[in-house]
């Protein structure tokens, strides 16, 4: 079933809406070298809808500007996002175990350079992917799997398409 475009734009307003909610409610924790981005648990939500990927994209966008994101920080923090959502995406008529690994990819490999290079992080690269990649594999993870393992028992009453 094809998706009409108020459906659609509704859920990607919602999730973005959810995800910068998310990052304000935790900054303390969202933010910085050592992070763990409680609103990164959404991005296994394109697993369920395709409006998830503009929604993830615009949410993290907002979540780093608002967070006091330099402009690099911006653009390739929410590059990783989008790019992280299209791969669930991608992978969403594969197993449910699957959505998380392209968020937590693209985070690993991109965000560290920004913290090194863009904000003067002290930490070398592999330092930087190692505590991203845990704060990612905490909340994509875990509580994204947690998440998707909820979501689906009731994915025709929460995504309806039309």
């Amino acid at each position: 079933m094809k998706t009409n475009k108020v459906t659609f734009m509704t859920q990607a307003a919602m999730i973005a809406a959810i995800y910068v909610v998310l990052c304000v409610v935790f900054k303390p924790i969202s933010y910085g070298a050592i992070q763990t981005r409680i609103a990164e648990a959404l991005t296994i939500l394109p697993f369920f809808t395709p409006a998830a990927v503009p929604g993830l994209f615009v949410g993290c966008l907002i979540a780093n500007l608002l967070g006091g994101g330099i402009i690099a920080d911006v653009i390739c923090g929410s590059a990783a996002t989008l790019i992280g959502a299209a791969g669930t995406w991608m992978l969403r008529n594969k197993s449910r175990y699957l959505a998380p690994l392209p968020p937590i990819i693209a985070n690993v490999l991109i965000v560290p350079w920004v913290l090194k290079y863009g904000y003067g992080e002290p930490f070398g690269i592999p330092f930087l992917m190692g505590t991203v990649g845990i704060g990612e594999i905490l909340t994509c993870g875990i509580m994204g799997l947690i998440l998707v393992t909820v979501l689906d028992r009731y994915r025709g009453l929460i995504f309806k398409t039309a």
